[in-house]
């Protein structure tokens, strides 16, 4: 989330004391761009905590889905300015990761969670031109490499080792940007990817405009040149459909986070109502491949 976005949510969660309408998609997943969705039900999603992202985590074995929001960051890391948490991931091995930012600064933090249940931080020091917010991570299914995104109009997302998998990583080393993927298309306010395969990623994208793909918060599907590693990659950008933006309230929603869990097939993403109804309206959203 951008970090005009993220105060504009922060200030409607002080003065309502809650979050989040989460919408969240499940679904078998399109083998190409020309599927269709069909809605199969709905139930809802917890406001304060699972209005930011959201993982499903296959190691170790029987885990509990992970969901981020305001209620979610640990005092011991916000009282140290990463008051941000955006769309985590988890690694075919158990290796958990939220990404964090913060308000002003030259870095952003990736904190990761060993199947062991232990914590360490991993801090990534900006590159020329990089935005400073901190949206997402996605990781690749071998493990070794991480995808993360900037916010606003972009043509790239960013390629690191993945912290804790990647050997080359060290809590006390700076998490380098290795490579990017290079999109054939913009894309515009991506809140949250996730692998669908080695070469696929699924994309939520808080598009207000629409001018790109001619809809609004569109759920996107990069097609990869190949698998993302330590050299660029390009990315082929398709629309696939509209995310659902219903509400008893009028106004603005924001997309945020997305998750694809291999073991069933299911495809989720948060989306937030406007005004009041982020106390009211979370929901999730059930589709199946047409």
């Amino acid at each position: 989330m951008a970090l005009r976005a993220r105060q504009r949510c922060h200030a409607v969660l002080t003065g309502l004391v809650a979050f989040a309408s989460a919408a969240v998609l499940s679904s078998a997943v399109p083998a190409q761009a020309a599927d269709t969705w069909t809605e199969v039900g709905s139930d809802r999603a917890d406001p304060l905590t699972e209005s930011q992202g959201l993982a499903s985590v296959e190691v170790p074995a029987n885990s509990a889905n992970r969901y981020t929001g305001i209620g979610t960051i640990p005092i011991s890391v916000s009282s140290r300015g990463w008051n941000h948490v955006g769309d985590p991931d988890a690694s075919y091995n158990g290796y958990y990761v939220e990404p964090y930012q913060a308000d002003s600064g030259t870095a952003k933090m990736f904190r990761v969670q060993a199947p062991n249940g232990a914590w360490s931080e991993y801090v990534h020091t900006l590159g020329s031109g990089e935005a400073l917010n901190n949206s997402f991570v996605a990781i690749a299914p071998a493990g070794q490499w991480m995808v993360s995104g900037e916010w606003g109009t972009m043509t790239r997302l960013l390629v690191h080792p993945t912290p804790g998998v990647n050997p080359s990583t060290s809590p006390s080393a700076n998490l380098p940007w290795t490579s990017s993927i290079r999109l054939d298309r913009a894309v515009r306010d991506v809140q949250g990817c996730d692998f669908l395969n080695a070469t696929t990623l699924l994309c939520s994208s808080d598009d207000p405009a629409g001018t790109l793909f001619g809809m609004t918060k569109p759920l996107l599907q990069i097609d990869l040149s190949a698998e993302p590693g330590g050299s660029d990659v390009t990315g082929r950008v398709t629309a696939l459909r509209q995310l659902p933006l219903r509400s008893s309230c009028s106004g603005n929603f924001e997309t945020e986070g997305i998750d694809y869990d291999r073991r069933t097939g299911t495809l989720r993403v948060i989306v937030v109502s406007p005004g009041f109804c982020v106390l009211t309206d979370s929901k999730t959203y059930k589709f199946t491949r047409g």
